[in-house]
């Protein structure tokens, strides 16, 4: 089975949503902004990721690096096109960020 999984970074704490092929939503929480938290979260799953994303802004580069150094299958996404696809949303929390982000990834 694929996973996907999205995070909807700030500077403090991370949302992170992982979902299946299917759109089920496997696991959620909130993690702190580091790339060994995160890596920590999603690796303690035992899933094998078919893609993590996250949206492009001050902390990209340092968690892209940190997270792909661990294996994980990262992209980062163009901000214009994460907020396009996530307008439909009628509540906006980092949590429902998160998960539209998760299904991005899946529906890429």
């Amino acid at each position: 089975m694929k996973y996907y999984a999205g995070l909807d970074v700030s500077l403090k704490t991370t949302a992170v949503c992982v979902v299946d092929h299917d759109g089920t939503v496997i696991k959620e929480g909130m993690v702190n902004s580091d790339p060994q938290t995160i890596t920590t979260f999603l690796v303690d799953l035992g899933l094998v990721f078919e893609r993590v994303g996250l949206e492009a802004g001050s902390l990209a580069p340092w968690l892209y690096h940190g997270l792909s150094a661990s294996g994980l299958p990262v992209l980062c996404l163009e901000t214009r096109h994460a907020k396009a696809a996530l307008q439909a949303q009628t509540v906006k929390t980092d949590r429902n960020d998160a998960r539209g982000l998760a299904h991005i990834m899946r529906t890429g």
